[in-house]
């Protein structure tokens, strides 16, 4: 089992980081390519192609402002693809739309070609739908991903549910 990460600029490696952290606590190898849709197109399909022939089963795909990198790959493969719409910071500076441009570029696919799409910057989720997408075929997974809910219910039940201030 293999996902692959892509995304848009070097400077979305720290968001994206998330989802290979996530990855691999849960064993799943990955590779992660920074690539522009825009700048580096022919780049962007001969990985893909490659990333396919490699045994990729599930791309995980983040971009800021236009967010097409999804798009361009779910539009070159009928692997799932989760988009993570980024939110555009130059530090010091924001683009002013805090991701929402990104996320409408991402949810808004044309008909036939779909992208699944998380929310703004959350990387993690991506990779959890990613093994949620593989625990279908691999029982590891799934059990893995079992295990890791009950931990999370049992962690909301102390004191059962009760707040004191």
């Amino acid at each position: 089992m293999r996902v692959a990460i892509f995304f848009g600029s070097k400077s979305d490696t720290e968001t994206m980081k998330k989802a290979a952290d996530v990855l691999s606590e849960f064993g799943v190898e990955y590779s992660a390519y920074a690539i522009s849709a825009h700048r580096a197109g022919d780049l962007l399909i001969k990985t893909l192609e490659q990333t396919e022939k490699d045994g990729c089963e599930v791309i995980i795909a983040g971009a800021g402002l236009s967010a097409a990198l999804p798009g361009v790959i779910a539009g070159h493969t009928v692997l799932p693809v989760v988009g993570v719409p980024l939110e555009c910071v130059t530090p010091g500076k924001s683009n002013g739309l805090g991701g929402m441009d990104a996320l409408l570029s991402t949810v808004q696919m044309p008909p036939q070609i779909p992208v699944a799409s998380v929310g703004i910057n959350n990387a993690k989720n991506a990779a959890y739908l990613a093994l949620e997408i593989l625990g279908i075929k691999y029982p590891e997974i799934k059990e893995k991903l079992l295990q890791f809910r009950s931990k999370l219910k049992s962690d909301a039940a102390v004191n059962g549910g009760k707040v004191e201030f």
